[in-house]
C-alpha cells in the first residue's frame, strides 16, 4: 500500500509475520490489513514501544491509527505518510476531516475528497457519515504527533496555524459531542441483564460474572475487564454487610489489582475491591470453567469448550449488547462505557460521596466524575419539579 509498486504477497506475508510479535496486542482480524497499511518502518516503531513498556491499550490505539493515516495519506496525497509531516499535510487532515456539513451541501468539493472517501470505506476504515467526531481527529493527530517524536523528528503539531485550524474545524463541523454510551447501565438496568445469564450454561456463568465485576469494581473499561487475569486476583479475608455492625453476615472479599489503566501506570499499584456477590459469581465461573492461570474471562466456542484466549475488548462490548438484546433493551442504546457511567450514576442515586466512587472507579478527573452526580442530584431535587 504504502510502496509506489503493489506489495508483494510474500512481502505481506513477511510483514504479518513482523506483526506476530505483537499478537497480544494487535487485533488478530486485523494483522493482515495492517500488513499492508504499514511500512516496515513503521512495524519497526511498534516493536520498539511495545519493547520500552508502552500500554497495550495505547499501543493498539497507536497502530490502528497509524494504519489509517497511512491509507489516508496514501489517497489524498498518492505517496506515503512522509516523516514528519508537514505543515500542509495536517492541515489538509483536519480540513478533510471537520467540515461544516451545510457548506458541503453548496460546494461538493468542500471537505474529504469524494474518491478518498471512497476509498477508505472500500478499506473498512471510515464507517461514518458526515464529519468526524473532534475527539477522533484529535486522538489521531496525538497519535500522530507522539509517532514522530519517537522516530527522533520534530513535527509541526504545535504550529499556530494548525491550532487555529482545528478550532475554527470544530466550531464550523456543527457535531455534538457524543456519549459512549447513550443510555448508562445502572443498577436497575443490570437486574435486567443479569436475569438473562441465570442459566448454568458456561457462556450464562461467564457473562454473569463478567457483568457483576466490570460494574461493582468500579465501572471498569471493557479493555480491563478483558486483561483481568487470574494472577491480578487476591483472596482477602471476609468482611461484614454492614461495617458498623460486627454481628451482620460475613460477605467474601477480594482485591483486583489493575496494574496499568488508562489514567494510572503500572507503578502506581493501582487496585479495587470486590465483595460479596461478584465475587461468588466470579469464584464459581473460575471453579467451573477449570481456569487456574492466565485470562479471566475467555472465549468459548460454539460446543462449549473455554479456549485459552482472552475475550477481547470488542468481544466484552458485543456480550453487554447481546445480554441487552435479550432483555428486550436496544443494544444501540448501550456500551460497555455504560457499565462505567452506570455505576458512578448509580453510586450518586444512593447516596455515595463522590469521593468514595472515585477510590472505586480510579477516575482522575474530579470534573468527568461529578458530571454523572449532577445530572442526579438535578434529577433527583427539587428544582426541576416546580410544576409536575
Amino acid at each position: 500500500m504504502n510502496t509506489e509498486l503493489p506489495l508483494s504477497r510474500h512481502e505481506i506475508l513477511k510483514r504479518a509475520e513482523e506483526l506476530d510479535a505483537l499478537d497480544a496486542i494487535l487485533p488478530f482480524d486485523r494483522r493482515d490489513q495492517l500488513a499492508e497499511l504499514l511500512t516496515d518502518e513503521d512495524v519497526a516503531t511498534l516493536k520498539h514501544l511495545a519493547k520500552e513498556g508502552m500500554g497495550a491499550n495505547t499501543l493498539r490505539a497507536l497502530a490502528s491509527d497509524l494504519g489509517y493515516l497511512e491509507a489516508w495519506c496514501e489517497l489524498s496525497t498518492g505517496a506515503p505518510l512522509p516523516w514528519p509531516a508537514p505543515e500542509s499535510l495536517l492541515l489538509k487532515f483536519v480540513a478533510h476531516h471537520l467540515w461544516d456539513p451545510v457548506e458541503r451541501a453548496a460546494d461538493p468539493s468542500h471537505g474529504m475528497p469524494v474518491e478518498v472517501e471512497a476509498g477508505l470505506r472500500a478499506q473498512g476504515l471510515l464507517r461514518v457519515d458526515g464529519p468526524h467526531a473532534p475527539d477522533t481527529v484529535r486522538r489521531r493527530l496525538t497519535s500522530w504527533s507522539i509517532l514522530t517524536r519517537w522516530r527522533g523528528l520534530t513535527g509541526a503539531f504545535s504550529a499556530p496555524s494548525l491550532k487555529t485550524a482545528l478550532r475554527l474545524a470544530v466550531k464550523s463541523s456543527g457535531r455534538p459531542r457524543q456519549r459512549k454510551s447513550k443510555m448508562a447501565v445502572t443498577g436497575n438496568i443490570l437486574t435486567k441483564l443479569l436475569a438473562t445469564c441465570n442459566g448454568e450454561r458456561l457462556v450464562d456463568l461467564r457473562d454473569r460474572a463478567l457483568l457483576l465485576t466490570a460494574f461493582a469494581s468500579g465501572g471498569r473499561r471493557r479493555s480491563e475487564v478483558a486483561n483481568l487475569r487470574i494472577e491480578d486476583l487476591v483472596d482477602e479475608e471476609p468482611v461484614h454487610a454492614d461495617p458498623k455492625n460486627p454481628a451482620s453476615p460475613l460477605l467474601p472479599c477480594l482485591t483486583i489489582n489493575l496494574g496499568r489503566t488508562k489514567t494510572t501506570s503500572a507503578d502506581d499499584m493501582a487496585h479495587v475491591i470486590l465483595i460479596g456477590r461478584p465475587v461468588e459469581a466470579l469464584k464459581h465461573w473460575i471453579e467451573v470453567a477449570r481456569i487456574e492461570s492466565g485470562p479471566v474471562f475467555r472465549r468459548i466456542d460454539q460446543w462449549g469448550n473455554v479456549d485459552r484466549r482472552a475475550l477481547t475488548p470488542q468481544s466484552v462490548n458485543l456480550i453487554l449488547k447481546s445480554r441487552c438484546r435479550q432483555a428486550g433493551l436496544d443494544p444501540e442504546a448501550f456500551s460497555a462505557h455504560g457499565l462505567r457511567s452506570g455505576y458512578l450514576t448509580e453510586a450518586a442515586n444512593r447516596g455515595v460521596s463522590l469521593q468514595e466512587a472515585m477510590q472505586q472507579s480510579l477516575h482522575k478527573s474530579v470534573t468527568q466524575a461529578a458530571s454523572y452526580y449532577n445530572n442526579a442530584e438535578r434529577k433527583n431535587g427539587r428544582a426541576a419539579r416546580l410544576v409536575t
